[in-house]
């Protein structure tokens, strides 16, 4: 096992590599910006490496190799995000002989262009969505002839649910064609798109894998990821609970059959949309650890940062498929709902984790940090664990209910209303239903907030009305315990 291992990133996933690292015995080393001094990562690590003032530091990749030799790190570990599915970053490390823990710089390389990933998976024998090139006009609209209206217009590089739009008509497409070059030079330096068949009400549903040095390959099941609004995932949950025993073994072999025609190590994902007559098709692969990786964790006992730091090190995979129970996660974010979920920087005044059986926080942010515009607005991952769905879904609710966040405007009001609702309280949902109720879900919580509020205010009010006076030390006698209940109980 290494001896000191550098995480080149930044709020919660640093935290979460750490905490495995300090179980290993293996030593953490932070990087950070100026606006990251105090955060929550740095203090987590064993030691940290300051990266200067510049917010876009954690995207220089020579400077965080730099970083890793200075402080006498064997390994790297990216995190996701970032530099994590950049092939020419883990060149770099491997010329540095320093370990990047993730997969081999080929297939980081390959996956990164969807439309090389499409090609390699077909010949692989894994399905893919109807589609073809769009290098011009006239060959997108021949594709896009070819596979049949609707098309979504995608980048080659694309990710994160930019660089991608959907196109109804023949009328759409040179515009959509335009938009979505520009946006995908903009996001990813490369305007390269092409045109796949665009599904209806379709849901979006992962397979995990994993696999080692010596060519040994395993899914850890399926991870349904429907729930999504502008093509970014809120709430997730395995096992996916559309999916029959049949479908899901071949799901799952398909998989790791795309893997090992990769020679494939470390952890990845496999993404494909499922289509309501129950075929499926191969959409992406992420080479990198998932954000949503703690609800595999949670039904399969395993440790993923732990087996990616094993396989790194050249040992081999011990681990056998095998799941219980039921793990469904909410992304808390930073921001506003009521201004179109913009984001909603700031300090973080009070913040209150839940907790409780079957509950797992995952948090990058603690009271009085400052989340900075500067970077993604995840703050923390909701997760439960129960041996049913109907008891997982009630536990989130509970343990989103618990969770408060003051100081800035957060989405988990939005969660507990979506989450709430009879469609994913039936697991009848795809990945439009967000944007489809998202005015309704919006309204819900509104509703919801506005009782909280009036009582926050009544229990704030009632607090300084019994607050000891200079003539009255000690507040007439009563502890700060019953003074506490009588605002709670005005408050209601």
């Amino acid at each position: 096992m290494f001896k000191k291992v550098l995480i080149a990133n930044r709020g919660e996933i640093a935290v979460r590599v750490s905490r495995t690292l300090r179980e290993l015995g293996v030593g953490s080393v932070a990087v950070f910006t100026d606006v990251d001094r105090a955060s929550l990562h740095v203090r987590r690590a064993d030691e940290a490496v300051a990266l200067g003032p510049d917010p876009r530091a954690y995207l220089d990749a020579e400077r965080l190799v730099a970083a890793a030799r200075a402080a006498g790190c064997d390994a790297l570990h990216p995190g996701y995000g970032f530099l994590s599915e950049n092939a020419e970053f883990a060149e770099l490390c491997e010329a540095a002989r320093i370990t990047f823990v993730g997969p081999p710089p080929n297939a980081i390389r390959l996956m990164g262009s969807k439309e090389r990933a499409r090609a390699a998976m077909a010949a692989a024998g894994v399905p893919v969505v109807p589609g073809g090139g769009a290098g011009t006009l006239e060959e997108a609209g021949l594709t896009a002839s070819r596979v049949g209206y609707p098309v979504m217009v995608k980048a080659t590089d694309g990710g994160g649910g930019k660089g991608m739009r959907l196109v109804r008509s023949e009328e759409e497409l040179a515009g959509a064609l335009e938009r979505t070059r520009s946006e995908a030079q903009k996001s990813f330096g490369n305007g390269d798109v092409y045109i796949e068949r665009a599904l209806e009400g379709p849901r979006h549903v992962e397979v995990q894998v994993l696999g080692d040095r010596a060519g040994r390959v395993v899914h850890l099941f399926e991870r349904d990821c429907s729930l999504q609004r502008r093509h970014q995932k809120i709430v997730e949950e395995t096992p996916c609970p559309a999916l029959d025993p049949a479908t899901r073994d071949a799901l799952c072999a398909v998989a790791v059959q795309g893997a090992r025609s990769l020679g494939y190590h470390s952890a990845g994902t496999f993404e494909f949309l499922l289509d309501r007559d129950g075929s499926f098709y191969f959409l992406e692969m992420n080479t990198r650890l998932q954000v949503e990786h703690p609800i595999t964790e949670l039904v399969t006992g395993v440790d993923l940062v732990r087996e990616m730091l094993t396989i790194a090190a050249g040992e081999p995979l011990l681990v056998e498929p095998e799941t219980r129970g039921v793990a469904v996660e909410a992304r808390l974010c930073a921001e506003d709902p009521a201004r179109g979920f913009a984001p909603s920087p700031g300090r973080i005044d009070t913040y209150v984790t839940a907790a409780g059986p079957g509950v797992r926080d995952d948090s990058g942010i603690d009271e009085g940090a400052v989340v900075s515009p500067d970077y993604d607005p995840l703050l923390a991952k909701l997760a439960v664990w129960a041996p049913t769905r109907t008891q997982a879904l009630a536990r989130l609710l509970r343990a989103l209910g618990e969770t408060v966040i003051a100081g800035i405007e957060t989405n988990v009001a939005f969660l507990e209303g979506l989450v709430a609702t009879p469609e994913v309280l039936a697991g009848q949902y795809d990945n439009g239903f967000v944007e489809r109720y998202a005015a309704e879900l919006f309204a819900a919580s509104r509703e919801t907030d506005e009782p909280l509020l009036a009582a926050a205010a009544a229990v704030v009010a009632a607090l300084a009305d019994t607050t000891p006076r200079p003539d009255e030390p000690d507040g007439n006698g009563l502890s700060p315990w019953v003074m506490l209940e009588r605002a709670e109980r005005l408050g209601r």
